[in-house]
């Protein structure tokens, strides 16, 4: 009998080890939301890195920033990476998240279709332009239609037809001639005009905005309640950032054969890293500037806009830059 009683109390201690051991590795998974374009690539990244960080890292990939957001507030996801007006709009609409770093700057170019004669914004006057809903393409868009005097509508009657696409759809949009010009990320705008069928206007970057650049938000329970896989998770990424930043061979295999699957070329890698190269910092007074455009511009439609020194938080950041030697 005492055997057997000795026997049990293993059983049940190795049992509970093992329960233990499991929810230890249960805990170290971060749930990391994503979207599929070039400068996001260090981010994707950063899961194949994870097991020397410490941490097992799942990426989801979804299609646009507003996704990401709205998987955040069901609870599905711990880190996000989106532009700065899904972020704002989401902090606006209630989710539970805080800026945490920045990751790309730039992505976004005006082309014109070809052989229309685009060469300057007040050119879009009369003309029909796509752009995707809700991204900071639009943001900069009626920045730019508004600082050159320009009205737009969805409808016909302003100077500016706008016509909402995804991102995946303009391009075919604007080699088919359904639209005139188009507001694009990267790649899609730099294959645009490497194939022919589109023509550069200008880099819209000269907006109160400047550069817009890319967020890593991280949800405010994720950043106070599991602080020390926050912590790895924040060097995970300026680790896979830097790797990308230092290493340019390696960023162009892991975008074009992992990310895109082949599906783009050298030259547009090359075209859309120049026009959105990977970076890590950000300001409240960046996204605070962003805020009071998309405001002005009516994007998001925010009744109580945030303000950034409340949300934006770069201390997990600069921690991690700092213990990695990275300036």
């Amino acid at each position: 009998m005492r055997q057997y009683s000795i026997l049990k109390t293993t059983i049940a201690a190795a049992v509970m080890l093992t329960f233990s051991m499991g929810a230890a590795q249960a805990q170290d998974v971060v749930r990391l939301g994503n979207l599929k374009f070039a400068h996001y690539g260090a981010v994707s990244y950063i899961k194949e890195i994870a097991p020397k960080c410490g941490i097992k890292v799942e990426e989801h990939v979804f299609a646009k920033g507003l996704d990401v957001m709205q998987a955040i507030i069901a609870g599905e996801l711990d880190v996000g990476a989106t532009a700065s007006e899904a972020a704002i709009s989401g902090r606006a609409g209630g989710a539970p998240i805080y800026v945490v770093a920045g990751f790309a700057k730039g992505g976004a170019r005006l082309v014109g279709g070809a052989g229309q004669k685009i060469a300057s914004v007040k050119d879009l006057k009369g003309k029909r332009v796509g752009v995707t809903r809700g991204g900071i393409q639009e943001v900069l868009l009626l920045a730019e239609l508004s600082q050159a005097g320009l009205t737009y509508s969805e409808t016909k009657g302003k100077d500016v037809q706008l016509v909402f696409l995804a991102y995946a759809d303009l391009n075919q949009a604007l080699m088919g001639k359904n639209i005139d010009a188009m507001m694009q990320s990267e790649p899609q705008s730099s294959q645009a005009i490497n194939k022919g069928f589109g023509t550069e206007v200008i880099k819209p970057y000269d907006t109160p905005i400047g550069e817009p650049v890319r967020t890593m938000v991280m949800t405010e329970k994720f950043y106070k309640e599991r602080r020390p896989v926050a912590e790895k998770f924040m060097r995970c990424f300026v680790e896979a950032t830097r790797t990308f930043i230092d290493s340019k061979p390696t960023a162009e295999k892991y975008v074009r054969d992992v990310v895109f699957r082949g599906q783009i070329t050298k030259d547009d890698f090359d075209d859309a890293i120049s026009n959105s190269p990977y970076s890590y910092d950000i300001t409240p007074e960046h996204i605070q500037t962003t805020t009071d455009v998309m405001v002005k511009t009516g994007v998001g439609r925010m009744s109580k806009p945030p303000v950034a020194k409340d949300w934006v938080k770069t201390d997990l950041l600069d921690q991690a830059k700092k213990s990695l030697n990275v300036k």
